[in-house]
């Protein structure tokens, strides 16, 4: 709880001396431990993996009072951010000129300066042709953030669809709800 970042076994394992240094074996049942005394519902927080390591957060269930406390709002994404970043994601290792190809508009300075600056992206290199394009790929905060532990664990497209189908569904639904109160109060 009090790291503010998520810890590795080699990060956890560096916080003991000499011969009270466990080993990464131990550590992981200790987590292993963690994670089931933290499992009961009743329970407010909960031990989680992800890319860079383990972390304890608050169960997700309790964000819609947990948010009341803070008082720095989420930063609203803007789409063609989110496309930006996705694209990276799943296209990775990628150039800038790749990715305007795809969205078909060129990708503004900001948005690959702000995904820098987030740490969810970072130069892996430069491609060798003409120009010597920068490649990008997302770093392990990114993961973080995401609460993925591989890039094999972002939904695959067909997942993706699935969810924007049930996604417009539910905005459709809830359009008939308010025009059906709306009838029925008036």
């Amino acid at each position: 709880m009090a790291a503010a970042r998520p810890l590795s076994l080699n990060n956890l394992q560096n916080l003991f001396d000499g011969p009270n240094r466990p080993s990464k074996d131990s550590l992981r049942q200790a987590l292993d431990a963690l994670k089931d005394r933290y499992a009961p519902l009743n329970c407010g927080i909960t031990l989680e993996e992800v890319a860079s390591g383990y972390r304890l957060i608050t169960k997700p269930s309790l964000s819609q009072w947990l948010v009341r406390l803070w008082e720095e709002r989420a930063p609203r994404y803007s789409r063609a951010f989110l496309e930006t970043l996705a694209i990276i994601a799943y296209k990775q290792p990628i150039t800038r000129a790749e990715i305007e190809e795809i969205r078909g508009v060129v990708v503004s300075s900001q948005i690959m300066k702000a995904l820098q600056e987030r740490d969810w992206i970072h130069v892996l290199g430069y491609r060798d042709v003409p120009g010597k394009p920068t490649i990008y790929g997302t770093t392990k905060p990114f993961l973080d953030y995401f609460k993925l532990n591989h890039l094999a664990d972002l939904p695959t497209l067909t997942e993706f669809t699935d969810l924007m189908t049930q996604d417009e569904e539910l905005q459709i639904e809830l359009a008939l709800n308010e025009g059906h109160l709306a009838t029925n109060e008036a």
